[in-house]
């Protein structure tokens, strides 16, 4: 099989990194590239490669609306690229080909495009444009409340329901699910995280923590409008000074 593949990225960089791991592919025949969504629209439509590196961010045309524009049905195969997690997880979970996240790894590269081409030969044209057609619903319409998480480990990706999840710790760049014994990484910004968890059931009382409030044990008022909060679990946790009244106001009495 021998591809054409089109990198479609406003960055100039970004597209030179994915033209130059593209030609170590023995599989890929020409690469092409677009540096918007207007011109990945009009090279989709003119040379019809079969594979797209879309980046999702663009600015006026981004990639879901290139998707949009050129129609489920006529749309090749995508590898979603993004430099925000909140895509990524969204993508995934509306079944898209594939995602990197930036800066791209060689190895990540790697996993994708090896199933991409799995992709290639093992799902018919209908069921193509099947998942694109979820996507596209899913991106116009999407979730208010996040019910899982889907955590990628290398070829393996495992979903935690959100109700099993203790707490949620921001680490470095990423986030930490604490769920009973076992913990799961996350490449996604804490403050993503807390917009599409339901409020009645998570808190956050730490710029660094957010709590399932069903979780909790008890609680001690310290000083200066801090709590320290104690899950079932045992784990205890401070909260930060600008978040007392929040606090009080989800987990006192309302009378």
């Amino acid at each position: 099989m021998q591809l054409k593949v089109l990198v479609v990225d406003d960055e100039p960089l970004a597209r030179e990194g994915l033209k130059l791991l593209l030609g170590r592919q023995p599989q890929v025949d020409s690469v092409s590239e677009a540096r918007n969504g207007r011109e990945a629209t009009a090279l989709i439509r003119e040379q019809k490669p079969d594979l797209v590196f879309l980046d999702v961010q663009m600015p006026r045309t981004d990639g879901f609306a290139v998707v949009h524009t050129i129609g489920a049905e006529r749309m090749p195969p995508v590898i979603f690229v993004t430099a925000h997690d909140q895509y990524a997880i969204r993508a995934f979970e509306i079944a898209a080909l594939d995602y990197l996240l930036k800066p791209v790894t060689e190895e990540r590269f790697a996993v994708a495009f090896k199933r991409a081409l799995n992709r290639l030969t093992g799902v018919s044209h209908e069921d193509a444009t099947q998942q694109v057609l979820t996507m596209l619903n899913a991106v116009a319409n999407p979730p208010k409340q996040l019910e899982r998480f889907a955590v990628r480990c290398g070829e393996r990706t495992t979903f935690v329901p959100v109700d099993e999840v203790d707490w949620i710790e921001a680490f470095q760049n990423y986030i930490r699910l604490h769920a009973g014994p076992t913990t799961h990484l996350l490449h996604v910004p804490m403050n993503t995280i807390e917009t599409v968890l339901d409020s009645d059931h998570f808190l956050r009382i730490h710029r660094s923590h957010i709590v399932n409030l069903r979780r909790i044990a008890q609680l001690w008022s310290i000083a200066h409008g801090q709590y320290v909060i104690e899950l079932k679990s045992g784990q205890r946790l401070q909260s930060g000074r600008t978040y007392g009244e929040r606090i009080r106001g989800k987990l006192t009495n309302p009378f």
